[in-house]
């Protein structure tokens, strides 16, 4: 069973970083297995659809995410505002350098979404747990409504990762902007007066 286990969880991990290289076109069974350096037919076998396999890399994104969250006490206990800013702008900084491939294959993903309904409902169910993680947070830092605060909250660091990913150098934040938008993001949503730096 352990064997299995390691066996789907390479095969997911190969599935992820050829999202990122190649794109949703280039995402085959054959790729995967070239990618993971497993015999031809592997992945064909532990994953018998496109869709089980895009399941399995969507779930795997989700995994290692929540354990990078986890890794920051500030996202997930009771922390100052600008704690949860620090420790926020560090997992952006950190999924847009060591965690990129992981990044430009989420996007792929949500990208082709729209197109599979199955797809989409994956990705909503693994999205559920960030959502969950960001209404604790909020909870927790004073937010009036933070069940209510959460999505937008999500969205909106979803929107600055994609800029801090895509965007020319010029036009991306710097670490002490990213650190003071964050923290400004999360002062509306905890409904309070952003303090003067």
């Amino acid at each position: 069973m352990a064997h299995t286990t390691l066996r789907r969880q390479r095969l997911a991990d190969a599935a992820i970083s050829t999202l990122a290289r190649s794109g949703m076109r280039g995402l085959t069974h054959r790729a995967v297995d070239q990618t993971a350096e497993i015999p031809a037919g592997s992945c064909s076998y532990y994953f018998r659809t496109r869709q089980e396999l895009l399941q399995a890399a969507v779930e795997r994104l989700a995994e290692l995410d929540i354990a990078e969250i986890d890794d920051r006490p500030a996202l997930t206990g009771a922390a100052s505002l600008p704690q949860v800013a620090e420790a926020t702008a560090g997992l952006i900084e950190h999924w847009t350098t060591a965690g990129r491939e992981r990044m430009l294959a989420r996007y792929e993903l949500a990208l082709e979404a729209p197109r599979r309904p199955e797809l989409r409902a994956a990705l909503h169910a693994a999205g559920s747990r960030h959502r969950a993680v960001a209404e604790n947070m909020l909870a927790a830092v004073g937010t009036p409504d933070p069940a209510a605060q959460a999505n937008a909250f999500v969205a909106l660091v979803d929107g600055i990762l994609f800029n801090q990913l895509t965007a020319a150098a010029a036009h991306r934040l710097t670490p002490e902007q990213l650190r003071r938008t964050l923290l400004g993001l999360i002062h509306t949503c905890a409904d309070r007066a952003v303090p003067d730096p």
